[in-house]
């Protein structure tokens, strides 16, 4: 098909709707996007090992099938994550179960990006880490040239490059503990003083939050 076409989306999801069949068939949960495919299966900690063949199985139906399409299954880029309770992370430690698939190994990922979101055992505190660095190395570039800049001229640019990335998934963040929206909210702080030009423990930071940059 042309590039641009309106079919494109229509005829891939009909080139991949085999996919959902095989995983259906090994009942493991699917989710596929434009460039991945997610797989998950849930089990009690005493069925792990079975849990384990289940995943194996349906990924190599799926090698099968994408080699029947003139596809290639990436084993170098499948990454596999354990979602599990603190409990169960004690049970494990770093001997979690890992994936054979043919000659290559998963064996799995402390944390994996999904959709730009860092995930790690189902906890926020690796992809705010990961938010918050990046924002602080920003803020620390933009405060270079502060000076050279006008107020509106640096609320565009922290909004460009800080607060966009802030902004990027934050319905995850709904309900999350206050040890967590607290590091984001340092980094918005000092977004904000940066933008107004003020230092770290000026009284009018407050007020100037609330009444001019919401």
């Amino acid at each position: 098909m042309p590039q641009g076409s309106v079919l494109d989306l229509r005829l891939f999801i009909l080139y991949t709707a085999d996919l959902a069949d095989v995983a259906a068939k090994h009942g493991v949960n699917l989710h596929s996007f434009a460039d991945n495919t997610q797989l998950y299966v849930h089990c009690r900690r005493c069925d792990t090992s079975t849990a384990v063949d289940r995943l194996k199985e349906c990924i190599t139906e799926i090698g099968q099938w994408m080699s029947a399409n003139r596809l290639k299954l990436n084993a170098d880029k499948t990454e596999l994550l354990w979602a599990e309770s603190k409990h169960d992370l004690a049970y494990f430690g770093s001997n979690r179960p890992s994936l054979r698939l043919g000659a290559d190994t998963v064996t799995a990922s402390e944390h994996v990006r999904l959709l730009g979101v860092m995930m790690s055992d189902l906890s926020l505190e690796k992809h705010v880490d990961t938010v918050c660095s990046k924002c602080f190395f920003w803020l620390r570039q933009l405060k270079r040239v502060r000076r050279s800049l006008d107020a509106e001229s640096m609320k565009t640019l922290v909004h460009a490059f800080v607060t966009s990335r802030v902004d990027y998934g934050n319905i995850i963040l709904v309900g999350a503990p206050k040890n967590v929206t607290n590091t984001l909210q340092h980094v918005l702080n000092a977004a904000a003083r940066i933008v107004i030009g003020i230092r770290k423990y000026d009284q009018r930071l407050s007020h100037l939050l609330h009444t001019e940059l919401h």
